[in-house]
C-alpha cells in the first residue's frame, strides 16, 4: 500500500514538474553529442526530480521547487558528463587555454579578444572555431568549481533570488564569480546574463543579439572557458 501511495505521489510531482523538466532539457540540448537528444535529458530530469521528492527536508532546505530545481538541473548535467565524450586532446586544450587567457590577460591589463587568444595558442580562425566547438561539451559548470557539492547545507539559498544560478552560491564564491564575470569581453557578459539570468534560450539570445545560434554558442563556451580560468586563478591566489 505504501509503495502504491508513494507511486501516485512520485506521479503528481512529475506532472506538475514536467514542463519546467522539458524547458531545463531543452536549455541544456545544445551541450549535446549527436547520439543523444532531449528526451535522455527529460528521462534524467524525472529521476533527479524523484530524487528530490525523496531527499527534501523543509526544515533544512529552501522551497521545494527551489531544491527540487537544482536536483533536476543537476541530474540532466550529470547525464552528460557521465558520458565523457569529450576527446582527452580537447580536455587539455581547455586546460591551456585558461592558462594562455589568465598569462594574456595579466600581460594586457584587461581580457584578451578572440584574435589574441588564437594567435597565441597557435590556431588560426577555423582551428579556433572548431576548438569551441569541441569544447562546448565541457563547459558544464560543475559544482566543485562553485565552492559547492552535493552535500552543501541548502539554507545558502535566496528563495527570492531571480537569478537561478547566482543564488546558489556561497557569498564568497558569489563574489568571485561576480568579479569575473565583470571581466568579460561585452558580449560574452550580455550571453551569460541573458543565459543564467534572464533563462533564454541560445535561439532566443541569437535573436535578441542578431547573432546565429551557432555564434552564440561559441561565446557562451568562450565565456565559461574564461570563468572557469579565472575562478580557478583566484582559488590559487587564496
Amino acid at each position: 500500500m505504501e509503495g502504491e501511495q508513494n507511486t501516485e505521489e512520485y506521479e503528481k510531482w512529475v506532472m506538475e514538474f514536467a514542463p519546467m523538466i522539458r524547458f531545463l532539457a531543452h536549455r541544456l540540448s545544445f551541450r549535446l553529442p549527436p547520439y543523444l537528444d532531449v528526451d535522455d535529458l527529460i528521462h534524467a530530469g524525472v529521476i533527479g526530480l524523484i530524487d528530490a521528492v525523496g531527499k527534501y527536508d523543509p526544515a533544512r532546505e529552501a522551497r521545494f521547487k527551489t531544491y527540487a530545481e537544482f536536483r533536476i538541473r543537476g541530474a540532466m548535467l550529470d547525464e552528460i558528463r557521465s558520458l565523457d565524450w569529450v576527446p582527452r586532446s580537447v580536455h587539455d586544450k581547455i586546460h591551456t587555454f585558461q592558462k594562455t587567457y589568465d598569462e594574456l590577460a595579466k600581460t594586457l591589463g584587461r581580457a584578451p579578444e578572440e584574435a589574441e587568444l588564437a594567435a597565441a595558442l597557435s590556431m588560426d580562425r577555423e582551428q579556433y572555431d572548431k576548438f569551441l566547438l569541441q569544447a562546448k561539451g565541457a563547459t558544464l559548470v560543475h559544482l566543485e568549481d562553485l565552492g559547492l557539492s552535493e552535500d552543501t547545507p541548502f539554507d545558502i539559498i535566496d528563495p527570492n533570488a531571480e537569478d537561478p544560478f547566482t543564488s546558489l552560491l556561497a557569498q564568497d564564491t558569489k563574489a568571485d564569480l561576480l568579479r569575473a564575470i565583470h571581466h568579460l569581453p561585452q558580449k560574452e557578459r550580455i550571453v551569460v546574463s541573458l543565459y543564467y539570468g534572464e533563462e533564454l534560450t541560445m535561439k532566443e539570445i541569437g535573436k535578441t543579439l542578431k547573432l546565429t545560434e551557432s555564434r552564440v554558442c561559441q561565446l557562451h563556451t568562450q565565456a565559461i572557458l574564461r570563468l572557469k580560468g579565472l575562478l580557478g586563478a583566484a582559488k590559487e591566489r587564496v
